[in-house]
Formats: structure tokens, C-alpha cells, sequence
């Protein structure tokens, strides 16, 4: 054991010895001796990676156990963890197992309980978090998504608030449709007053979300959708304009056929005020697709729903129309409707013969078969927030199964992701997925009889099939599940080869797919040089020496096309009966033009949304201005400050009175903050001082000001303000709202795109982890952490 365990260490920590002729592949640099720290992650994770195994037989990564201890163990009133994965996994399996007694009062819910956790601990299955975390427990409530409706009054308004209250504090996620609210400055009857418009009603949604912590374990995710032809759209459009606006909102154009048709004519296309039914306006249909791309390419938002795709495949038209999706767009729902979601890991559903993998189909059928009773029973057992929600839940008892792990069953098939035959087995293995789900529902029906809206649904027609789940698939974001399952996330292709992973004392641990470390160790092209590279963001193909056959296999998001991840959605979307998540990932060098086309091509390819996200178009380097010189290596030290600099001054009220904020810049960037508060003096004023000097401090020792700006954000005193319709929760927070404003001005004003850095380099785009401090990337419409699992979604 001793030597098995000595074995492991040195994998983790030390390259392969090339064989004789394989030198020139590694690089002829001295290596740095290993830290302390890093020998110390090693021994650690290697030991627990035992124990986890020995104790529970359940095979966890050390990054799968950080999430579960994170976010899914329950925990006593100190925060100490007082779960095991293994009780965890069974206190789940026993609570969905016990829908059977509902059912047959004689039911065998033993055996199912045991089928259900051999399910889970194999890491074949696992339901959306919410389940994981609430099954069994005080909460009980395990849908991951819901929609809310809104209403064009002041009560339905912020019932909406109070419902969404309610089911983040629970764990789920939200979708709205601001369409029906009436446009800004039109008229209040009740109170011969004007409208403030859907866009500041956004605003009190997504202030509500910060303050409820969702489920304990994360913050809340909404999605916004607003119709294209309201009034209001253009401002929609542009909402998150500013850095640090809506920051827990994801944003969706509702598009139609007619406006889609209307952008390739070039014709203009009719506003309509939801309040009247009347026409108010005109807007030329080809501008504003171009203003949504344009916000899109710069920014990541808004995405596009095409309303009409989602409502053509409605399966319960005569329950309503659907205007709203969840917030990752992957489930489209009705009005108080909520789903409850789980994975197949595709890894999981091969099996070796001949030394060649292929997949084992008589394994995935039972596994579906299995899963779709899971998700049939979660319903059954579920604690509903509202009685609103569980009334329109259990009329269409709408599940949805997806799939994870497919990049990685593409890499031990041999297939590269962005081939003609990865397509081709994306359709193979959703279509199968589809029809298994399918006779899973119609045998639940024939045993428990179909969901009570039937009648009148899609399946409602002569010798149609009776099913028990009105919907049975969906490819949801598996961003946390994918963790704990050791695998890829949902149809996205691996996001990067080699990472870096912050460990002790500051150190850093560089991360390597388990699928490329074992290809380079058996073709003896192995070197911790060759990871750092890839870390770092060098593209394999670029890197000298790497074998041709393995550079095709090991293709990652950004060498996959624009145009091959739409045509990845397209293909599991054809046998998938809600929606699919996944985001087409562009290079930074790509332009407006590149996303126009993929918008077009995702309308003409039956798509139901589209998601796109440009490489570092949320990086903070966009905002700075001036050169920025490279930092050495060693400490931080703040560069000198020089004898003039030049500025502005800002008066914002706070609940303290009003603060007055200077921002200073030199020909580096912003380089200094002060800040006064009315007459105060004391500590009021001490305070303030040392905010500002530290802040000052850290701009000018070249601290990301995004990151900044994040930190200050959001801190809170008992006095709150409003600043032209904006909450000023605090000093701090008002000098963050100063800085953000000043950011957006310099970004407007500053002349095309910052210089790039190396093409394809992996990096964050989104900022930093609020948990570890670890880059952040942005898959599956969510940001993600790949060094602790942090997710919004």
C-alpha cells in the first residue's frame, strides 16, 4: 500500500522521463524545486482520495468532495459538516424511493432505494442540486427551476419578488417574462402618474436576489426575457451596459418568426404596447438584431429566444402559451410551472472490448429507464414553495433527463468533438436516449396513469402515446454535478486541457484533463513544461513535438468553430423535447459579424435560444485605459504616483448623507480614490480614509479595478439611499457605483479593442470565484469555477 500510495505522489508531482529521441519535448529548462506546499496538496489528496474510497466506495476526486463539502453536506449550527457522501446519497435514494408507498402500499421501496443509490454512487445519475441538497431534509424542495409570471400591476409585481424570495431561499432558479408590463413614461391610470418601465423593475428583482442567499449555498439566478416588439426594448437590450448591472440576471430577446424574417428584408416591424394592444412605434428590424449582437459580442448578454420554435413545440397548448424559460433557457415553461432535473454521465456508458471502447447500450437503456422513474418520483415527494407551483407541476409532471460526460466519451471513443462523427453520434445517442425516456413514461403511465393535463395536449389524438411526463428531456447546465461526477460538462467539449488550481499559502497547482495526462504519459510526450504551456493558454496545435492523431482528439472549446458548437445543439436538440444548454464559445479576435451569422444560423437550424460568449469580452482590460506596463515577478509595488494627476468629482446620496468621491487617473489608469463624507468627522471619516487609500493602493499596484469594484460592491449599513433609482447600500457601495460609472465612460470613449494577448488563451472571462479566488469561465449560459465548483446556476 505504502508503495501504491508513494506511486500516486510522484504521478501528481512529477513529469514522465522522456524516452531516448523524445527529448526535444521537453523543455531543456531546469525544473523549480517543488514547494513545500504543493508536496503537502499532493500527499493529502492522494490520502484522502484513499480514505474516501476505503470509507465509502464511492470514487470522489478531491475537487468532487470540496463541492460536496461546500455546498451539498448537511451541516450542523457552527457550519461544520455532519454528512458523509455516502449518507448524503442515501438520505436521497430513501426519500425518492418512498413516492412508491403513494403508489402500492405493499411497495418494494427497499430494493428501489438500493437501486437508486447504487444509481448515485456510481456516478451513472444525479438528479440537479436542489434534490441533492433538500431531499430528506427540513426544506424539501428539489426542483431546480420555476417561472414566475408578472403581471402589469403593482401587486403582481412584487408578489413576483416575494415568490422569488421563497424559492432562491430554497435552491431554485427563476425565469420571468417582463413582457406584459407597460413601456417607461407610459401612463398609471390610478395614479395620473408615469410608468417606470420593465427595465427598473428588473432592478428590485435582482436587488431582492442579492440579499437572499439561495438555498444557503449560492446566490440566485434569474432570467429575463422581454418580447421584441415592446416598446422598452431597445433599453432592455443594452441593461447591462454598465459593469456590475443585473448582475444576477441572465438577458433573452424574445425573437419571432415574423421579426427574424423582417431582419433578412431589412424591414421595419411594429412596437406594441402591452397595456393597449396598440402599435406606438416602428424600429427597422435588421438595426436592432445588429444593436442585440453588438451587446452581445461585447458583453455575453442578451441571448436570444426564438418564442415561436418554443411555443410550435408546446405540449400542453391549451394550459397556456409559454413566454419564459428558466434562467440557463433550457427549460421552457409555463406560468408557475417548475422541473426537476437530472444527468446520464455518457462517461459512465461505455465498455471496453478489444482494447476499444464502445458504448454499452443495454447499460444506458436501464440507466434512462431508471432515472425517469427517479425524476417521476421527485415530483411526488416534492415540498413545493407555493400551491401554485405544485398545482401546475403536477398538471404536466414535466421532468428533465439530459446527459453529461459527452466530450468525455467522444475522447475514450477516439472521436474529436468538432467531426462530422461527432455529430452524427450526438444524434445516435440523444435519439436512443429519447425513445428509452419515452417507453420509461408511457410504463410509469400504464402503472400510475398519464399527467392530468392529457387532455387536449399535443399527445391527445387517436392512437397517440399516453405518457406519464408531458416532457422527458432536457440538456441542463451540469456545472456542479459534472464535478462531483468527474466528468465533462453537459455536450460542451472540454474547456481546457490544463488549468491552475490555487492551493495553500498562495501556491498554485497546475490541473491536468485525466484523458490528456494518460494519452501523454503512454505516448511519452509527458512534461510539467508542456502543462504550464496549456495552462497558460497555448494551444496544443501550436505547441512543437505533440503527436498529429492526439492535437485532432484533445480539441477544446476554442478550437472547436463558432458554427460547429451551433451545429452540436442542433444535433441534440432534434431528439430533445424542451431545450439545450450550451454555449457557442467565440475567440476575443471574432467580430459582430461572426456572432450575426450564428444567430441566423441557429434561427434556421430550428434552435430554440442561443447563447454566445466572445472570449474576455467581460474582462476587465477592456475598461482600463492607457498601457499598462508587464508586472514583475515578486511582490506587488505600487507605482509611483505622479506630482499631477487629473480627475473628477461625484456627489452620491448615501444613508449617511451625501459622500463625495474623487477618481484621480495618470497615464496608466485610474490611480487614486478619495473620499469625504458631508462634515463627518471621527471615525466616520478615519473610515472612509483608509477605504480609499487601500483602494488607491491597490489600483495602482495594478489590481484589477473590476475586482475592486466587486469587493466593494454590495456591502451593506443599516441606512440605504436611492440614487436615481438605484439602492446605495453603504459608503463603500457608493464608491464602487463612482468607479463603475467612471469605468463604463472610459470603456465608451476608448478607441476599438485593447490590444490581444496570445489567441485562445484560457482565461478568465468573468472575474473572479467569490468562494476561493479562482478563475471563473463562462459554459452552459453560468459561470463556473473549475478550482471549487462555485456556480450560479
Amino acid at each position: 500500500m505504502l508503495e501504491e500510495l508513494s506511486s500516486q505522489i510522484i504521478q501528481r508531482l512529477e513529469p514522465a522521463r522522456p524516452l531516448p529521441g523524445m527529448e526535444k519535448f521537453v523543455s531543456p529548462k531546469p525544473q523549480h524545486p517543488l514547494t513545500s506546499s504543493q508536496i503537502e496538496v499532493a500527499v493529502k489528496e492522494a490520502l484522502a482520495e484513499k480514505e474516501t474510497l476505503s470509507q465509502t466506495g464511492i470514487e470522489l476526486s478531491q475537487n468532487a468532495l470540496r463541492v460536496l463539502e461546500r455546498r451539498y453536506l448537511k451541516k450542523d449550527g457552527e457550519g461544520k459538516v455532519v454528512e458523509t457522501p455516502q449518507e448524503l446519497f442515501r438520505r436521497v435514494a430513501k426519500h425518492i424511493a418512498s413516492a412508491e408507498l403513494l403508489y402500492h402500499s405493499e411497495a418494494d421501496v427497499s430494493s428501489l432505494e438500493e437501486a437508486f443509490y447504487q444509481l448515485m454512487t456510481n456516478l451513472e445519475f444525479l438528479p440537479n442540486s436542489p434534490t441533492l441538497m433538500n431531499a430528506g431534509g427540513e426544506l424539501g424542495q428539489l426542483s431546480a427551476c420555476f417561472v414566475i409570471p408578472i403581471d402589469d400591476s403593482m401587486e403582481s409585481i412584487f408578489d413576483a419578488v416575494r415568490y422569488t424570495a421563497l424559492i432562491h431561499k430554497s435552491g431554485g432558479g427563476t425565469g420571468f417574462s417582463f413582457s406584459r408590463l407597460r413601456p417607461e413614461k407610459d401612463r398609471v391610470g390610478s395614479t395620473g402618474g408615469i410608468a417606470s418601465g420593465p427595465v427598473s423593475f428588473m432592478r428590485v428583482f435582482d436587488i431582492a436576489t442579492d440579499v437572499v442567499k439561495q438555498g444557503g449555498m449560492r446566490r440566485g439566478a434569474n432570467m429575463a426575457i422581454l418580447a421584441v416588439d415592446h416598446p422598452d426594448i431597445l433599453k432592455f437590450i443594452t441593461a447591462k451596459d454598465a459593469p456590475g448591472v443585473l448582475t444576477n440576471f441572465n438577458l433573452s430577446v424574445a425573437v419571432t418568426d415574423s421579426f427574424m424574417e423582417a431582419v433578412e428584408k431589412g424591414a421595419d416591424y411594429n412596437l406594441v404596447n402591452p397595456r393597449t394592444g396598440e402599435v406606438t412605434g416602428k424600429l427597422n428590424a435588421k438595426e436592432v438584431f445588429d444593436k442585440i449582437v453588438d451587446m452581445a459580442w461585447r458583453t455575453g448578454d442578451p441571448g436570444i429566444v426564438f418564442m415561436d420554435e418554443i411555443n410550435r413545440r408546446n405540449p400542453t397548448p391549451k394550459l397556456g402559451k409559454i413566454e419564459s424559460t428558466n434562467p440557463c433557457g433550457e427549460q421552457p415553461l409555463l406560468p408557475f410551472e417548475s422541473c426537476n432535473l437530472g444527468s446520464i454521465n455518457l462517461s459512465k456508458m461505455l465498455v471496453c472490448r478489444d482494447k476499444h471502447f464502445e458504448i454499452d447500450y443495454a447499460k444506458l437503456a436501464q440507466t434512462v429507464k431508471l432515472a425517469v422513474h427517479f425524476l417521476d418520483n421527485v415530483i411526488d415527494v416534492n415540498q413545493f414553495p407555493l400551491p401554485e407551483v405544485a398545482e401546475r407541476t403536477k398538471a404536466a409532471r414535466k421532468i428533465g433527463l439530459g446527459v453529461m460526460g459527452f466530450a468525455d466519451m467522444l475522447l475514450q471513443l477516439g472521436i474529436p468533438y468538432d467531426s462530422e462523427q461527432a455529430l452524427n453520434m450526438a444524434e445516435e445517442i440523444m435519439h436512443f436516449i429519447s425513445e428509452e425516456a419515452n417507453k420509461a413514461s408511457i410504463e410509469l403511465a400504464e402503472a400510475r396513469g398519464f399527467f392530468p393535463a392529457f387532455k387536449g395536449s399535443i399527445y391527445d389524438v387517436p392512437g397517440g402515446p399516453q405518457f406519464r411526463n408531458a416532457s422527458r428531456t432536457t440538456i441542463a447546465p451540469t456545472g456542479s454535478l459534472s464535478i462531483i461526477a468527474n466528468c465533462s460538462s453537459g455536450i460542451e467539449p472540454i474547456f481546457a486541457l490544463s488549468y491552475v488550481r490555487h492551493i495553500l499559502e498562495g501556491e498554485e497547482f497546475i490541473e491536468v484533463n485525466p484523458y490528456f495526462e494518460q494519452a501523454a504519459r503512454r505516448g511519452n510526450f509527458y512534461s510539467s513544461e508542456l502543462m504550464k504551456q496549456l495552462a497558460e493558454g497555448k494551444r496544443l496545435r501550436d505547441i512543437e513535438g505533440v503527436p498529429e492523431e492526439i492535437e485532432r482528439l484533445f480539441v477544446s472549446a476554442y478550437d472547436t468553430s463558432p458554427e460547429g458548437h451551433v451545429r452540436m445543439q442542433a444535433a441534440f436538440q432534434k431528439f430533445t423535447d424542451s431545450a439545450v444548454s450550451k454555449t457557442v464559445n467565440f475567440p476575443y479576435e471574432a467580430t459582430p459579424e461572426d456572432v450575426a451569422k450564428v444567430y441566423m444560423l441557429a434561427y434556421h437550424e430550428g434552435l430554440k435560444g442561443i447563447t454566445i460568449y466572445r472570449d474576455r469580452s467581460r474582462e476587465s482590460q477592456v475598461l482600463t485605459m492607457g498601457k499598462r506596463k508587464e508586472k514583475a515577478e515578486g511582490k506587488l509595488v505600487p507605482r509611483k504616483r505622479p506630482k499631477v494627476t487629473k480627475g473628477i468629482t461625484e456627489r452620491v446620496s448615501t444613508g449617511c448623507g451625501y459622500i463625495y468621491v474623487t477618481v484621480n487617473f495618470d497615464d496608466q489608469g485610474i490611480s487614486e480614490v478619495f473620499s469625504t463624507l458631508g462634515k463627518a468627522g471621527g471615525c466616520a471619516a478615519a473610515q472612509l480614509e483608509a477605504i480609499s487609500r487601500l483602494v488607491s493602493l491597490a489600483l495602482r499596484s495594478e489590481i484589477d479595478i473590476d475586482s475592486v469594484v466587486k469587493h466593494l460592491r454590495g456591502i451593506r449599513c443599516p441606512s440605504i439611499a436611492w440614487e436615481q433609482g438605484h439602492a446605495v447600500l453603504s459608503c463603500a457601495d457608493a464608491i464602487a457605483s463612482v468607479l463603475e460609472k467612471y469605468i463604463k465612460e472610459e470603456s465608451s470613449t476608448s478607441s476599438g479593442m485593447p490590444e490581444s494577448n496570445e489567441p485562445g488563451m484560457v482565461k478568465s472571462g468573468t472575474g473572479q470565484c467569490p468562494e476561493c479566488g479562482g478563475k471563473l469561465i463562462y459554459q452552459e449560459g453560468c459561470n463556473i469555477c473549475l478550482n471549487c465548483g462555485f456556480t450560479k446556476c
